[in-house]
């Protein structure tokens, strides 16, 4: 069953809504996986407050938790909710690309 696509946008949405779990994934796209301290040392951020964005990024989809070494856990990019946000602003687009034409050819007449 494929999720919703609308509710998977809306959290993908809600999360990039702060720049601070922008600057995370910004992060992990640019060096790989990342422990919560690992981010902290990188970012102006607490490792507290990058703990609880995490929580935020990963029931969002955006990053996932693996076991690392000596019970450390490491948080990797993923996108497949991002494509999916990115395909929901598509079809947006084309929706309004339409209404758009059909006004500016009504307006032309």
């Amino acid at each position: 069953m494929q999720p919703d696509v609308e509710a998977v946008a809306e959290q993908v949405f809600v999360a990039l809504a702060d720049p601070s779990r922008r600057g995370i994934l910004a992060e992990l796209a640019a060096r790989g996986p990342a422990t919560a301290t690992d981010l902290a040392d990188r970012l102006p951020i607490t490792r507290q407050a990058i703990a609880k964005h995490l929580t935020l990024l990963t029931d969002a989809g955006l990053v996932t938790a693996e076991p690392g070494e000596r019970r450390r856990v490491r948080y990797r990019l993923r996108s497949a909710p991002m494509q999916v946000a990115q395909q929901f602003l598509a079809a947006m687009a084309r929706d309004w690309d339409q209404q758009l034409n059909a006004l500016r050819d009504h307006l032309d007449e």
